[in-house]
């Protein structure tokens, strides 16, 4: 039987290594599909699923929003190849630079297509701590990439700020300020936001799941505070990480914040009854498989990083 280190560390492992389908054929990424939902702010909606060759990692929710002067893009995929479709697609819209590209957090389904989008001018900014994950994961995320998908994933790299947020970062793209927000861990310990201040409009990186399982590599408790803090933000618009939806802010936090609780309350019932994490795993949060794809992918890794965190207190 594994003991708990190793339970833990095969489960983080395993949540981020997914199997491309043999004898799948790439599609056609000559301009990602993107959709307007508030003036300047455009998002090309990923898919839900795991990486394959079929989709070359475009599973999160990315785009840019578009100033007077120059273009801020958020997130960028899971490879080379979706960063170059939404250049692309960055083109097809305005011919205006992009100046920024910012990385919501260090997760290979957000981050790989910014070598894509790299060059003069372009600065990239992160959350602070985006610097210590790049150390610790960096090799391993892109040696996962190039095992799954082969030649499909040349080009893709794991691509260092120029930039750093540790609190708050305004930034002017003309005539639109964006600004950025880093928060304590949570889904992560690095997540970033960005609202659109003349729109309302908040990009929340994976901070807000809809549909797709939530990840929790933060931490537990963290992610609830978190979601409570964004809820008392007035939002006119915004942007998942994952998913869509047309519920209205704030109530769009409620499936997830609804999970992250069911998840905390029977892992302490767990701990209080002195069950094994292994026993945990089988059992904590499965009334909550129904209402959530990619349930069986990522809900053990999750209770696995509650158990870790709140037999502690």
């Amino acid at each position: 039987m594994l003991g708990t280190f190793g339970y833990l560390v095969s489960l983080a492992l395993a949540a981020f290594v997914w199997v491309a389908p043999a004898g799948a054929t790439p599609p056609d990424l000559d301009a990602l599909k993107v959709e307007e939902i508030a003036p300047g702010n455009y998002v090309h909606f990923g898919r839900i699923e795991p990486l394959s060759h079929a989709n070359l990692g475009d599973q999160a929710n990315i785009g840019f929003i578009v100033g007077d002067r120059c273009v801020a893009v958020i997130d960028t995929g899971g490879s080379y190849a979706v960063g170059a479709a939404l250049r692309k697609a960055i083109r097809q819209v305005t011919d205006k630079p992009v100046c920024y590209v910012i990385i919501t957090h260090f997760h290979p389904d957000h981050f790989f297509g910014a070598a894509a989008l790299v060059g003069p001018g372009v600065r990239i900014i992160t959350h602070t701590d985006y610097r210590r994950w790049i150390a610790e994961r960096g090799r391993f995320y892109l040696k996962a990439l190039h095992r799954d998908l082969g030649d499909l994933a040349e080009g893709s790299e794991v691509v260092e700020p120029t930039e750093v947020v540790s609190d708050r970062k305004t930034i002017d793209i003309g005539g639109r300020t964006l600004t950025l927000q880093a928060w304590p861990a949570a889904h992560t310990t690095n997540d970033l936001t960005v609202l659109d201040e003349r729109t309302g409009t908040l990009w929340l990186g994976d901070l807000l799941f809809v549909d797709h399982t939530p990840v929790i590599d933060g931490s537990v408790l963290g992610f609830l505070d978190v979601l409570g803090r964004l809820g008392e933000m007035r939002v006119a618009h915004y942007v998942p990480g994952h998913g869509r939806s047309e519920l209205p802010w704030p109530k769009v936090l409620e499936p997830e914040r609804d999970y992250l609780d069911v998840i905390v309350r029977e892992t302490r019932a767990a701990l209080k009854n002195r069950k094994t994490l292994e026993q945990a795993v089988d059992s904590v949060g499965l009334s909550q498989r129904a209402n959530w794809v990619n349930f069986d992918e990522f809900h053990r890794r999750n209770v696995t990083e509650a158990y870790t965190e709140l037999e502690w207190e």
